[in-house]
């Protein structure tokens, strides 16, 4: 996992400096040994990143010449992603609870209560989606505060605004229904005891774990694709290969 986050650290790294313009379109990377310099990482690492850049479609590999960047409408079309929202929803729903938890009613504690019944009942991905959304919505109109009733309804939409974050999602929020119950438990817990750090807290350890979730399973499915290409290129330019096609 140490190496799969630093190979990830290193993507990331390097699509920064290409929003921030500190590589435009049509320039050329530093050499291999210069990045590796930069990252503190070993050579072959910064290998596997520039796969999954050119994967990612960030940049092209000339042989012999270099590797480029080139226009990406990935960077331009993907307003929000899923680490962005999720973040996003950590802290205004952090908030949303503390703010519920002085205001909160027996009615929505009784309404938050049978979402945590739905969500052990049925544990079917669609029942659980369900459950989770009437639970951040119960808990919005709690505050009593419509910016922040509308704040909530949102990034619920945001999370239905792309495929890449629906894929996203599905990932994580299956990943451990057990969990999500969990969490849930803590916050309504927090929210009958009236406490507002309590609740916040709790809330924030829910995304938390999400953020974290969401991280190993965009991080795995990055890896399989540059092991993919890097098969690819091993079966192109291996003399065993070669040797066969004569």
């Amino acid at each position: 996992m140490k190496n799969r986050r630093l190979f990830w650290r290193i993507v990331q790294g390097i699509e920064t400096s290409i929003k921030s313009g500190e590589y435009t379109v049509g320039s050329r990377l530093p050499a291999e040994r210069e990045l590796a310099e930069k990252f503190n990482v070993s050579r072959p690492t910064i290998r596997e990143a520039i796969i999954a850049l050119e994967v990612r479609g960030q940049v092209e590999v000339k042989t012999g010449s270099g590797v480029y960047v080139i226009e990406s409408a990935s960077l331009e079309s993907n307003v929000v992603n899923a680490f962005e929202l999720t973040q996003a929803r950590a802290l205004i729903e952090g908030e949303v609870a503390a703010l519920a938890a002085l205001s909160i009613n027996d009615d929505e504690l009784e309404a938050l209560s049978e979402t945590l019944d739905m969500m052990e009942k049925n544990q079917d991905s669609d029942s659980i989606e369900e459950a989770d959304k009437l639970f951040h919505k119960i808990i919005s109109t709690a505050t009593r505060n419509e910016a922040m009733i509308l704040s909530v309804k949102n990034l619920w939409a945001l999370r239905a605004s792309t495929r890449e974050i629906i894929e996203d999602y599905k990932n994580v929020c299956s990943s451990d229904n057990k969990l999500t119950l969990k969490e849930h438990t803590a916050i309504y817990l927090a929210l009958k005891e009236k406490d507002a750090a309590k609740a916040r807290l709790a809330m924030h350890q829910h995304f938390n774990r999400l953020i974290n979730t969401l991280f190993d399973a965009i991080e795995s499915k990055a890896l399989a694709e540059v092991q993919r290409k890097n098969n690819e290129k091993r079966d192109l330019y291996s003399l065993e290969s070669l040797v066969k096609s004569k």
